[in-house]
């Protein structure tokens, strides 16, 4: 179904997710169980990002495609961009989701081409001809998000339903030429409306003022009947809530900023509590001030699901969700008698709780009972479950047991008061995940403080939080103010030693300011650099810090901060092989260990293959240990190669053959991707020490 007709057959408020393709198999396979698990919101639409450049096309078709074929009653929606992408790609992604049977795509213009003008933006009055129709470049088929609706609608008519991006404060011009103005990006909007678009998902927001303001004049001046969705993303910390404001460009209002004082923005569960609160209040104005035109609210995931569950269930707007995904369990399965549904992955039986014992001997061996007593997973049965005769037993209507297969596993729910049927969990299930209870609890939180791609690469929300794979976040512009044009090392050497001092806010890998810690170890990564070893990440040790510490501090509050010291850096491959590589392994694995790898592919350790190591965990009352930060084998392989990658976009900035296009290209081959690990944690200076003997 269209997400069109899905939105209008629909009467009460419902709510839509977006998720992005993980970099890792094992983060897609996780986040295959969590999107099955949110699946219990009766979701209107799914979306699945698209990398910048097509950069992860294949994963995003593919997640699309999966997640497809299993929810064949939820509208998936593929994002799409167009600038910078070839024809033959658009073709080819608009193909396998005709055979996918995704009806739904978001047409996005995306990143402007490298080799465009800056000015040529969606903004610019010059590209436009004497009847405003927006003109395309003759060197590229689509320039704009408009061109790629036109294109699609064309070659295929309605078999595709079209949506397209809102701006309720403005698309940002990179230009730096014009200021973000809502007024004069609807004439923007206006035109992809014409060219065919038949729904609008907005950027993100915090200010409802704007976005009310902005859904008036779009009724006004646009349509009264087209689909108009908020885009809402949770606040699951306080770093990620402003980083992923300023990716964005959206205005935090004072008063939400005023609910964030100091001494709690290190206090992650703090921090997502308060955030619940921000959202459900929001959607709740917004269904008010908008006097229900709005009643479906979009949420950026970031692949995680405790915080939109704990909306959702709390929103007076939304929860009526739940309470109607009970019924649509209630009607779907009714078999109480130990036996298999037609699918044979559920089976459920009424049971007394003088029978928990029986159970049990389902897998003697295997068989966990929660520290809440509600729940047992039971491990490696085969998904043609048939629960033993001992199990099928009625004593009494006392309770109701239900087990359910997930990927090779049992899980035993006791006491509840319906069967959990596949892909259909009941109402007091979600909210068990939201608080984080019982073994499925733990599966939907165990990741819940990501650290970027420092994070656990088995996270569906491992890796950046704009999920659009490696380029360089600033305009050609910005990037020869910022870095000019380097020719030699040493030109090199003074853009990262510039970073470090704060003289430039960033380099091509790196848009962030620096965290305030880097200045307990900042003259050593500066020395560091001077001997040519270009420093890309970095943490210095801490041993027992307080979670509330201003410098090391993050997670609850009475908590205990640890971190090793590490650090991550481009080296010079004669370099690596004659001096570093023999002093790592003259102090041997215990002490530091290595990954290194190179623009070809090559990779090299001193660990175990596919080795990990925990280099920050938190430990905290009534928790099991935190840990937030994992430099491991698969994720530094993933890391590589866009690491190496950023290096070919920076040399794209310049005609080929030029000096510094000729001589990034050179360090692009000539280099290795060195990640080094100090597993002393009680000797801070250690590490520093080896590297600059």
């Amino acid at each position: 179904m269209s997400i069109r007709e899905e939105y209008n057959k629909r009467v009460n408020p419902s709510i839509s997710l977006e998720f992005f393709p993980p970099k890792t198999e094992s983060g897609k396979n996780n986040l295959l169980e969590r999107i099955r698990r949110m699946s219990v919101m009766d979701p209107s639409f799914m979306t699945v990002t698209w990398g910048a450049g097509g950069t992860t096309a294949s994963k995003t078709i593919n997640l699309a495609t999966e997640i497809a074929k299993t929810y064949n009653d939820i509208p998936v929606c593929m994002h799409l961009t167009c600038t910078n992408m070839e024809p033959d790609i658009i073709d080819n992604a608009l193909e396998e989701c005709r055979k996918a049977g995704i009806k739904n795509i978001l047409a996005l213009r995306g990143d402007p081409p490298i080799d465009m003008d800056d000015a040529l933006d969606e903004h610019d009055e010059d590209a436009m001809d004497e009847d405003g129709n927006m003109l395309s470049d003759d060197t590229n088929k689509f320039v704009y998000a408009a061109d790629l609706v036109r294109y699609i609608k064309g070659k295929y008519g309605n078999e595709f339903c079209v949506g397209v991006a809102g701006y309720p404060e403005g698309h940002f011009d990179v230009s730096g030429e014009y200021d973000q103005n809502p007024v004069r990006d609807l004439v923007y909007l206006k035109q992809k409306i014409d060219a065919g678009a038949d729904f609008v998902i907005t950027q993100l927001f915090y200010d409802v003022d704007k976005f009310v303001a902005f859904e008036q004049m779009f009724r006004d001046q646009i349509s009264m009947d087209i689909p108009l969705f908020p885009g809402l993303m949770p606040i699951n910390s306080y770093l990620l809530f402003n980083r992923a404001a300023k990716l964005s460009h959206a205005s935090i209002p004072q008063k939400i900023l005023d609910r964030f004082p100091l001494e709690i923005q290190y206090d992650d569960d703090a921090v997502k509590s308060i955030g619940v609160e921000i959202l459900i209040e929001i959607i709740e104005e917004i269904f008010k001030r908008t006097q229900g035109r709005i009643k479906c609210f979009h949420f950026y995931t970031l692949n995680l699901e405790k915080a939109i569950a704990q909306i959702v269930s709390q929103s007076p707007t939304l929860s009526h969700i739940l309470e109607e995904s009970d019924d649509i369990g209630n009607d779907i399965f009714t078999q109480a008698d130990g036996g298999r549904n037609a699918s044979g992955t559920t089976a459920a039986v009424e049971f007394g709780d003088d029978d928990l014992e029986t159970v049990k001997s389902i897998n003697e061996n295997n068989a966990i009972t929660d520290n809440d007593g509600d729940m047992m997973l039971i491990d490696d049965v085969d998904n043609n479950i048939s629960l033993t005769a001992d199990v099928r037993k009625r004593r009494r209507r006392s309770s109701v047991i239900s087990a359910e297969v997930i990927k090779n596993r049992v899980y035993i729910h006791k006491g509840q008061d319906a069967p959990i049927t596949e892909n259909i969990p009941s109402k007091k299930f979600l909210i068990s995940i939201s608080k984080g209870r019982g073994t499925l609890g733990r599966d939907a939180t165990w990741d819940e403080f990501p650290n970027g791609r420092f994070g656990d690469s088995r996270s569906p929300a491992y890796g950046e939080i704009d999920g659009y794979g490696p380029t360089i976040k600033v305009s050609k512009r910005k990037a020869l103010e910022l870095w000019g044009q380097p020719t030699t090392v040493t030109d090199l050497k003074n853009i990262f030693i510039r970073y470090l001092e704060g003289s430039i806010d960033a380099v091509p890998w790196n848009d962030q300011s620096l965290s305030a810690e880097t200045a307990f170890i900042q003259e050593e990564l500066i020395q560091l650099i001077e001997r040519g070893y270009l420093t890309l990440a970095s943490q210095p040790a801490t041993n027992a810090s307080l979670s509330s510490d201003k410098i090391f501090g993050w997670g609850p509050r009475n908590g205990m901060i640890y971190q090793k010291a590490f650090v991550e850096m481009f080296v010079y491959k004669q370099q690596w092989e004659t001096v570093l590589k023999p002093k790592l392994e003259h102090y041997g694995r215990r002490i530091v260990s290595y990954y290194v790898g190179d623009s070809q592919g090559h990779f090299d350790t001193n660990l175990d293959k596919h080795s990990s190591n925990i280099v920050t965990w938190g430990v905290f009352p009534n928790s099991q240990v935190i840990q937030t930060t994992r430099i491991e084998e698969e994720s530094f392989k993933a890391w590589r190669d866009e690491a190496f990658s950023i290096w070919s976009e920076w040399a794209k900035l310049f005609p080929r053959n030029t000096p510094t296009n000729s001589f990034l290209r050179q360090v692009h081959s000539d280099y290795c991707l060195v990640s080094i690990v100090h597993h002393d944690f009680i000797e801070p200076d250690e590490l520093w020490e080896i590297l600059l003997d």
